[in-house]
């Protein structure tokens, strides 16, 4: 018996022992196997960094405080601050129009009396995309819907969508915001109601006992909104403090232009831009506001067609020169 009991457990061993062996095999071939696996020690992934952002201890948003001392304004702001530095291609491109948008709508808004920083609103409205126009149908820089545009004197119908026109339709959006401005007395809310509606917003603020924006509970758009539009201003006004690095000849130029004016209808615009020194698509690209080849104008309205000045047509970037320096 005991004989047998020796014999039993010299067969176990050998038994484990095998099993040890094949498992040890097995994971030698697996390391062995994956020759393109990368492990946290390598040069590699010490050299690949994902950085936390610093927030601002102080913070104003159209000369009105955001209160990061709040620590849920301080984590909205951290959101998009992460959000948009680390959407680095489209980041970089708010960068690049900017250069060219933004001196068109700056003077506006001064002359309006709008705070500066709205041109931030138009931008995450619309990423400074023109032609831009949203699932519901709202249109251009500053994302006008049709009855809206209508209200504040910009021509919508199938020929003539003022609501593409930079500069007319940041003047609609300044009367906008400045009715806002007089119901709500914060440029906070105004932004908010921008975004939500200024009938969501005030119904809000009725059933919360609300006074400030910080204060609404809003739904995930609104509530984000204004964040998206400070994080936008923090990172373009010190672009290289969030790891943006570019030559100014890698922005978009802000084109010189002429001004056509017209009172009468427009058979063909093909041929016009050629009268004019320059083709259809760049006459196109300066008034997309112009929603047909022709015009017709039947009430003989006066309108005011965007060519790019002489000398301007075509270029390339490093070619580029101001306006004092063409030649006459």
């Amino acid at each position: 018996m005991l004989k047998n009991n020796t014999f039993k457990n010299i067969l176990l061993t050998l038994a484990l022992l095998a099993c040890g062996y094949l498992v040890a095999q097995l994971f030698n071939y697996s390391k062995l196997s994956d020759k393109n696996k990368e492990h946290l020690d390598t040069e590699y992934m010490n050299k690949y960094n994902v950085y936390a952002l610093k927030t601002p201890n102080k913070l104003f948003f159209a000369e009105e405080e955001v209160p990061l001392y709040r620590w849920d304004v301080k984590e909205s702001l951290d959101r998009e601050l992460l959000v948009n530095t680390y959407w680095q291609s489209q980041t970089l491109l708010f960068l690049k129009r900017a250069n060219r948008y933004f001196p068109i709508i700056e003077p506006i808004l001064k002359e309006q009396g709008i705070p500066d920083d709205f041109k931030y609103l138009a931008l995450i409205e619309s990423g400074l995309i023109p032609t831009v126009v949203s699932p519901a149908g709202a249109v251009g820089f500053w994302q006008f819907m049709a009855p809206t545009a209508k209200d504040y004197k910009l021509e919508v119908n199938k020929e003539v969508d003022e609501r593409y026109n930079i500069e007319k339709s940041t003047y609609a959006a300044c009367k906008y915001l400045r009715d806002s401005y007089k119901k709500f007395g914060t440029w906070a809310l105004v932004a908010a109601s921008y975004n939500a509606g200024r009938s969501h917003i005030h119904s809000q603020m009725k059933l919360q006992d609300a006074g400030t924006y910080y204060d609404l509970l809003l739904g995930e758009e609104p509530a984000r909104y204004l964040f998206r539009i400070v994080a936008a201003k923090l990172i373009m006004e010190s672009p290289q403090n969030f790891g943006f690095k570019f030559r100014d000849s890698d922005l978009y130029p802000n084109i010189p232009i002429r001004k056509v004016k017209i009172n009468t209808g427009v058979k063909d615009f093909a041929g016009f831009a050629k009268e004019n020194g320059v083709n259809y698509k760049i006459l196109k690209f300066f008034n997309p506001w112009l929603r047909k080849p022709y015009l017709t104008n039947k009430y003989k309205k006066e309108y005011e067609i965007t060519l790019p000045a002489k000398g301007y047509i075509n270029f390339a970037f490093s070619e580029y020169k101001k306006p004092q320096e063409i030649k006459k």
